[in-house]
């Protein structure tokens, strides 16, 4: 799909990715073009424009893209969340992106969608980085978000962290 619109300008291509995951309401074809631009990652990071479809955390930090990465994890293959998932944890036990995005009024967004539609090793590692912030979170008006979503997770499943 993405070769066949390399022939649009990178601009439009970029709008046009975003606005197809955000907007499109059939599976088939949002996690056709997930596909695609997983892909075409390496290709698009470089490229002036089509490096915006590739910026997960960065996109997390705003609406509009923020909702784009959250249609990514609803509807992407279980290797697509795990790429995503592992965008957000960082590459450190520091968990630094995972940390900003805690606290901010769209990123949190993410984060809870991540925990309800990624696999349960990738749940519980992302809820083994949370919980150490956990009463951190609860001064931070996003943050409390995320520390409802983990109460509400831990009591649906019985689990004690």
């Amino acid at each position: 799909m993405l070769c066949v619109l390399y022939v649009l300008p990178a601009q439009c291509l970029s709008l046009l990715c975003q606005r197809v995951l955000e907007f499109c309401d059939d599976p088939k074809i949002q996690q056709s073009m997930i596909a695609e631009i997983l892909q075409s990652v390496c290709l698009l990071a470089q490229d002036q424009y089509g490096n915006y479809v590739v910026q997960i955390v960065q996109m997390s930090l705003q609406k509009f893209a923020s909702n784009v990465v959250e249609k990514c994890l609803t509807f992407g293959s279980p290797e697509e969340r795990q790429i995503l998932v592992n965008e957000m944890l960082g590459s450190t036990d520091k968990n630094a992106p995972l940390q900003v995005m805690m606290k901010d009024q769209f990123a949190n967004y993410v984060i809870q969608k991540a925990l309800e539609t990624c696999a349960d090793e990738q749940r519980e590692l992302i809820l083994s980085r949370v919980k150490v912030h956990l009463n951190a979170l609860k001064k931070y008006t996003y943050g409390k978000h995320i520390v409802a979503r983990v109460e509400k997770l831990v009591a649906a499943g019985g689990k004690t962290y």
